[in-house]
């Protein structure tokens, strides 16, 4: 087991490698979408690439999973695998919409043995879910 410090440093060690091995502008926060933001998640037992769907306003927020709903056969072509949660709970609690592909391979963020695997579904699935964003933000955008 390690301590808080430990655990803290193999965070940022998986995250700045990651960088440094896989250099690349990610879309991420940049949507220009309130509320509708891509992410990186690695954690104790599971990594997974994320849309989530947060927007403040819950009207919108339901506008906005609604309407990828409506585009999800064509997200699926792309990323077979993708799960659409209309209710996933954050470690905080806070339930959200997610819409995700998990990582299918065994995967700790403390086992710097399963980082490269990891790494490399990263780089396989991102950009699929961005050049999917890319091609459908006009129609997402429509929700709101």
């Amino acid at each position: 087991m390690f301590s808080k410090e430990e655990a803290a440093q193999l965070r940022k060690l998986f995250w700045t490698s990651f960088g440094k091995s896989f250099p690349r502008k990610w879309l991420l926060y940049n949507t220009k979408i309130k509320g509708f933001a891509f992410k990186f998640v690695a954690d104790r037992k599971k990594a997974m690439v994320c849309l989530d769907i947060d927007h403040p306003e819950a009207i919108a927020n339901e506008l906005l999973f609604d309407q990828m709903i409506s585009l999800k056969v064509l997200l699926e072509t792309e990323l077979p695998e993708v799960i659409f949660n209309d209710a996933y709970e954050l470690e905080s609690g806070k339930i959200i919409h997610r819409i995700y592909v998990p990582f299918d391979k065994k995967f700790s963020i403390y086992n710097k043995d399963t980082w490269r695997d990891c790494y490399e579904f990263y780089m396989e699935t991102m950009p699929k879910f961005e050049l999917f964003f890319y091609e459908y933000e006009d129609f997402i955008n429509q929700a709101i």
